[in-house]
């Protein structure tokens, strides 16, 4: 009679720690990443802030920018910020949730162009408020490297469209595959998103 009794109060056990693993699943699966915006734009150092055409850099700033690709390099920098929503605020029928990001590597495509690759400098905590938690990805990338069959005026183009008119850019896509964390378990994501600007991807 005790041995039923203990394997009752362990199934019973289990039971609820498989619904606490399901509930946590399902609270990480409605997590939701789109790409935000793109700031500190330089290319070969030089700050594109206000411009919107080659001729808002000055003559020496277009020299040193002719410089650097007839050199066969054309260094652009910039901070990609990725949006992340976490729903899980405590309504709709799901418990309130803070997600954590423990790894995010991720693949840059610029112009439908695979380019270059990074990860978290640091695991990132997503409140489940219901609201936007901002992830900076510093971005160094050589655009003469991936694109080097354009003149340097192409590439100028390149990088104000990567910039974007209100800071939103057409032109880059973020692939990306998390692993996060609720405190009870880590879940990997079992492929990769692509994250986009249009829209909340998860």
């Amino acid at each position: 009679m005790k041995k039923i009794v203990i394997l009752s109060a362990l199934l019973f056990a289990l039971t609820n720690i498989s619904c606490s693993v399901l509930q946590t699943i399902s609270n990480v699966s409605r997590l939701r990443f789109k790409l935000g915006t793109v700031n500190q734009v330089k290319v070969n150092g030089i700050s594109v802030e206000g411009k919107k055409s080659i001729s808002d850099f000055s003559p020496l700033e277009l020299l040193n920018i002719t410089g650097t690709v007839a050199k066969g390099t054309l260094p652009v920098s910039f901070i990609l910020n990725v949006e992340a929503k976490n729903p899980n605020d405590g309504t709709g029928g799901y418990a309130r949730t803070d997600i954590g990001i423990k790894s995010f590597p991720w693949k840059l495509y610029i112009d439908n162009k695979e380019t270059i690759s990074g990860n978290l400098d640091n695991p990132v905590t997503v409140p489940g408020v219901g609201e936007v938690t901002n992830i900076p990805l510093r971005i160094d990338v050589d655009l003469f490297k991936f694109f080097k069959d354009q003149n340097y005026k192409s590439l100028i183009n390149l990088v104000f469209a990567i910039s974007g008119s209100h800071g939103y850019s057409s032109k880059l896509a973020l692939f990306a595959q998390p692993t996060i964390s609720t405190g009870i378990i880590d879940i990997k994501y079992p492929s990769e998103l692509k994250i986009v600007d249009t829209e909340f991807t998860n």
